[in-house]
């Protein structure tokens, strides 16, 4: 397939949906701490920074998208338990391969960061320095 030509860009496309959530700051995180059952709490402990709505509305979506599924435990507590399906599974092979990319890379990346931020510095100052002079 011609990527120039993939439905993929088209803004109609079903897909950008699916990647948007896949893509999202908190849904990998969370279909990667869902590699055994886990209740609500447990994934929230797991995620350091995710707010309980958040969570609640990532869990939605993967749910809807037929990646986890929601099992209402009746015991002494009531309590919901949330895994992946199937279709949840199928992401642990891209979502590795993802998490190792990112660890072999993190260190260039932080450099390339690092870099970027000092030039960008040198660019704001130069550009104060020169909005100073003109309002002179």
């Amino acid at each position: 397939m011609n990527p120039d030509h993939d439905p993929i860009y088209r803004a109609d496309c079903p897909s950008r949906t699916i990647l948007d959530q896949i893509a999202d700051k908190w849904s990998m995180l969370v279909l990667m701490v869902l590699h055994e059952p886990r209740r609500f709490n447990a994934i929230k402990r797991h995620l350091d920074g995710i707010t309980q709505r958040v969570l609640t509305q990532t869990l939605r979506k993967l749910e809807r998208n037929g990646m986890v599924t929601r099992t209402v435990i009746d015991g002494k507590t009531l309590g919901v338990e949330y895994a992946l399906t199937p279709l949840g599974q199928s992401l642990k092979l891209p979502f590795n391969a993802l998490y190792d990319w990112t660890v072999e890379n993190m260190d260039t990346i932080q450099v390339c960061q690092s870099r970027y931020d000092q030039s960008d510095d040198v660019i704001r100052t130069a550009t104060t320095q020169q909005s100073d002079i003109t309002l002179k």
